[in-house]
């Protein structure tokens, strides 16, 4: 997971893929008021996994058929998929799309940690790991010390979203086997909503018994395909072809961009807002994220000189 220096088309896919990911809170946000959260997340991976299915027939590619692929597709699936998109979901039946846009912001702050546990390549170094503290700084103010005396609902729901974000960072590491395994960035990505849909069907049909829900409206079956189409399919394309061409930490910055997106997505057509202190973690986990990066320390040994 060696960190690469970013291009002019390396940073325009990372700031379309925060797009796209920041549009995956605003289009829940819709779908949570109507919708029960394994069905969405089930939607979501089973429209990606036809249309990028038909992408994978329609450009002559073919999927691999060997164990050892679908192993960790499915491992992919799970960590990726699976695990976020139910607690983030899940979370934004209780917290606004904004600050649960915000807590997936520590992704990398995670996987610094992650990272210097399971890999030889990507140990822990001072600016990592001021990184991390002024990061999870933020993200303790951000969510307030006093819902520590309160372990309701709330307190759980951001929790979860914090849950996936250690997935998330889990699966940035996971993900790095498929350019050891030669594959195509298309591959990869239809993949594991392909394992994803497996595992979550099942899930969805037992808990939810979505054949007894009401017909969903013209506005929640546009949030779905949005999400499936935009914040998945392609999302998930632009997402192995950046993980390939500059590597694992680059790509982690990709939620730093995010809560811009949520944020003003969510306050244009949602109308919600967030409080003083959700603005004040964010600044935090944002100058976090630049000591991780290494641009905030390089940037003052320049001043100095």
């Amino acid at each position: 997971m060696s960190s690469k220096q970013m291009g002019a088309a390396e940073w325009t896919m990372l700031i379309a893929l925060s797009i796209l990911w920041g549009g995956s809170f605003f289009f829940n946000g819709i779908l949570v008021k109507t919708l029960p959260p394994f069905t969405i997340v089930t939607g979501r991976v089973l429209f990606a996994a036809i249309a990028l299915n038909l992408f994978v027939r329609a450009t002559g590619q073919a999927m691999p058929r060997d164990g050892k692929s679908w192993a960790a597709f499915f491992g992919m699936g799970i960590l990726n998929n699976m695990i976020p998109f139910c607690l983030i979901v899940w979370g934004q039946t209780h917290i606004a799309s904004g600050l649960a846009s915000i807590l997936n912001a520590t992704t990398p702050l995670f996987a610094v940690v992650v990272a210097h546990l399971l890999t030889t390549d990507e140990k822990m170094t001072a600016n990592r790991l001021v990184g991390v503290v002024v990061g999870f700084a933020g993200v303790a103010y951000m969510i307030g010390f006093k819902a520590l005396g309160d372990l309701g609902s709330n307190l759980l729901a951001q929790l979860a979203v914090l849950g996936a974000a250690v997935s998330y960072s889990l699966a940035g590491i996971w993900g790095r086997r498929f350019r050891r395994m030669g594959m195509a960035p298309l591959i990869p990505a239809a993949g594991q909503v392909t394992a994803s849909t497996v595992l979550m069907l099942p899930i969805a049909l037992i808990a939810d018994h979505p054949w007894t829900l009401a017909m969903p409206s013209a506005e929640t079956w546009l949030a779905l395909l949005g999400l499936a189409l935009l914040s998945t399919a392609i999302a998930y394309v632009l997402f192995f072809r950046i993980l390939a061409t500059a590597g694992a930490t680059n790509l982690m910055l990709v939620t730093f961009l995010i809560p811009v997106s949520a944020i003003l997505l969510g306050a244009a057509v949602l109308g919600e807002h967030l409080e003083g202190r959700n603005l004040v973690g964010m600044a935090l986990i944002a100058i976090g994220l630049a000591a991780i990066d290494g641009r905030l320390l390089s940037f003052g040994k320049k001043r100095i000189a």
